[in-house]
């Protein structure tokens, strides 16, 4: 058994070893997310906890860990009598991203159960964390139908396995720890929710803090032995008080000035629904025990705000978490306990707080008498002499080197209609496009490639049926051989990638076009981060085109890139079409099965780039026609004089071409399938 790194050797990350302490003093705080770059001990510090936590008892043989004061009535190995107790260490459990469902709940010997009716189930990593701790590393890029089945789970404490109508369920009860890189995708927010806590680890930016992390490093690689028993006498001063605040928590009170500070801090930050209420709460109740007081005070319901309700603020997947701590402590001012005559008054008034500050009212106070009014998408900002909107950036602009204008805010992002790719793919489950996925709607039957995962009845009967006599049948039950089943063949949705090339050329440097622009994009960055989609992006501007982005699952990173790009220059509109094809040639080899759609957003012209820029634009984009790639070009071409360059571009690219006003008037749905039109019409032709 290898050694694992002493929790008490961890540097720094106090929010982080704190998160992970209160979970293992009061399991249902609900689990800890850890969000961070990478390289900063997230996964050491979680493997860690395994060795502080208490030994549990659990049933002799039952492979479900059956606590043996209170067994499972439905457990498979049940029912279980004077089987005995045995105690044993509390398990790690590791869920990895690539798991398959049947490694994650358990798999049922379908064969064994049509031709014998018995129920020989083989239990998953659910079963083996029940009572544990189940990590997730990289648990934003676990697929979505294993992140159902870790929602039923935490919700119900129980695991179902369902094949055909035979059912086995089990206990599943485990502190649910996960760790992530933002920079790689974000979680869907029903399993964001589910985390009790969260918490954001960087790297020191102290000199000696990462002398310190790299000596014991250092030190634990070359004695990994005599590194841990060196921290042991910190580790079992750890574990006892581990131990001592367990047996304190029911004796710790929860007062109702305490209830009504987090009631009152929840409704301030609006959160959605009462878990946040009930999390904090036990949070609280946690942190008093932890410091060894049998009473909750007004400290310990701020720090289990911090802790609980930043990742459940967030109102979209392009808003930081965070929480304005300010705005925290007059809530916890105002809801005091010993004040409480001072804040039921319904008379505003002229000295209470709803004059402006930011817990009265409810409104946004002003920002002062010169600041502008609140924006809006793709408005300029406000001047002494602004120029109407539809004028282009002013001369005096800030510019860099040679011409490049700074950065425009994006536009207010709107709702999308569903691009899709046209055809039947077979990617990753997503919410996309039309693909055989293992969920979805059952459209046939095949015989199956290694394991039986979906069952199709109705086939397997089919086939079992001719051979009944010749199998020596002569009671009620159907023989079945292993030969005659069948796999259900399924239609769901696919997750592609969505590729954006953006013209950032001077001649996009009008500032209501670049940020009409770029609220466009950003309103389809939002789309794709729903629709599961990975995404990408290519920018183009000055001699050379440029990856922004590769591809990513993490629509964050995108949209920062998006509000950070700077305009001017030429446009080698070939440059970028070339750069495109390169991305999604190397995807292609990377990830066959996700289908790319390209999204062109420029008006066309092409100035840079060789001496026929144009010609070589076009031949550029009927490379990507040859590779059968899905595309749309956003003309954003403006002025009562227009070329037409983008409709010609998106006719050597095979696709369709439409204007940000059509783009942003919910004339997107059918964008693709007129592409697929026009394509087939051509094929015909």
């Amino acid at each position: 058994m290898s050694t694992r790194f002493p929790f008490t050797a961890v540097v720094g990350m106090d929010d982080l070893r704190l998160a992970l302490l209160l979970n293992a003093v009061s399991p249902s705080v609900g689990g800890v997310l850890v969000r961070g770059e990478k390289g900063t001990a997230k996964s050491t510090a979680v493997r860690a906890l395994a060795e502080l936590l208490p030994e549990v008892a659990v049933v002799a043989g039952c492979r479900f860990g059956c606590d043996p004061a209170a067994p499972d009535p439905d457990c498979p190995d049940g029912p279980h009598g004077d089987g005995g107790a045995e105690a044993r260490p509390a398990r790690m459990v590791e869920l990895p991203v690539g798991a398959s469902e049947d490694r994650l709940v358990g798999s049922l010997d379908i064969e064994r159960a049509l031709a014998d009716g018995v129920k020989a189930f083989e239990p998953g990593l659910l079963a083996a964390a029940h009572r544990g701790i189940l990590y997730v590393d990289e648990v934003n890029l676990l697929s979505d139908h294993l992140i159902d089945h870790l929602l039923d789970a935490a919700a119900m404490g129980a695991s179902h396995v369902e094949r055909e109508g035979v059912s086995v369920r089990h206990a599943a009860r485990f502190l649910l720890v996960g760790t992530m890189n933002p920079e790689e995708g974000e979680l869907r927010p029903q399993l964001l929710d589910r985390f009790g806590l969260t918490v954001e680890v960087a790297a020191s930016r102290v000199p000696e803090e990462r002398v310190e992390v790299v000596r014991r490093r250092l030190a634990f690689e070359d004695d990994p032995a005599g590194f841990a028993e060196r921290w042991a006498g910190e580790e079992a001063a750890l574990r006892a008080r581990i131990v001592a605040a367990r047996e304190l928590l029911p004796k710790v009170a929860l007062g109702d000035a305490v209830l009504l500070q987090i009631a009152a801090t929840c409704a301030a930050f609006e959160v959605d629904g009462m878990r946040a209420d009930i999390v904090m709460a036990r949070t609280a109740t946690a942190l008093a025990a932890w410091a060894g007081r049998e009473e909750v005070t007004g400290e310990d319901v701020r720090q289990a705000a911090l802790l609980a309700l930043p990742h459940r603020r967030r109102r979209n997947p392009f808003d930081a978490p965070g929480m304005d701590e300010d705005k925290l402590d007059e809530t916890l001012e105002r809801f005091k306990g010993d004040e409480p005559e001072d804040d039921p008054d319904p008379d505003p008034g002229t000295d209470g707080p709803g004059d402006g500050g930011p817990g009265g009212g409810g409104g946004v106070p002003p920002q002062g008498g010169e600041g502008p009014a609140p924006e809006t998408g793709g408005v300029p900002e406000q001047g002494p002499a602004q120029t109407p909107e539809q004028a282009p950036e002013p001369e005096s602009a800030p510019r860099g080197a040679a011409g490049e204008r700074a950065a425009v805010k994006a536009g207010e992002p709107f709702r999308t209609k569903v691009l899709t790719v046209p055809g039947l793919g077979a990617g990753a489950a997503g919410r996309r496009s039309r693909a055989r996925t293992q969920n979805g709607r059952t459209t046939g039957a095949t015989r199956p490639e290694g394991a039986l995962t979906k069952l199709h009845l109705s086939a397997t009967v089919r086939a079992a049926a001719p051979h009944q006599r010749a199998r020596g049948r002569s009671g009620p039950g159907l023989v079945v051989r292993r030969d005659d089943l069948r796999q259900a063949v399924r239609e769901g949705r696919e997750g592609n990638l969505v590729l954006f090339v953006v013209d950032a050329s001077g001649s996009m440097a009008a500032r209501r076009r670049m940020g009409a622009v770029k609220g466009a994009v950003l309103s389809l960055l939002l789309d794709a981060y729903q629709r599961r989609d990975k995404v990408g992006l290519v920018t183009f501007r000055g001699r050379a085109a440029e990856l922004a982005l590769p591809p990513t699952s993490s629509v964050d990173a995108a949209a920062a890139r998006l509000e950070e790009l700077p305009t001017g220059g030429r446009t080698p509109l070939a440059a970028g079409l070339l750069k495109a094809h390169d991305v999604l040639r190397v995807e292609r080899l990377r990830d066959p099965s996700r289908r790319p759609l390209l999204v062109v957003v420029t008006d066309g012209r092409a100035t840079g780039g060789g001496p026929d820029p144009v010609g070589l634009a076009a031949r550029a984009a009927r490379l990507h026609a040859a590779d059968g790639t899905a595309s749309v070009v956003v003309d954003c071409e403006a002025g009562p004089v227009r070329l037409g360059l983008a409709g010609d571009l998106a006719r050597d690219l095979g696709g369709t071409a439409v204007t940000l006003d059509e783009l942003r008037a919910d004339a997107i749905a059918g964008l693709v399938r007129e592409a697929q039109v026009n394509r087939s019409v051509r094929r015909a032709a």
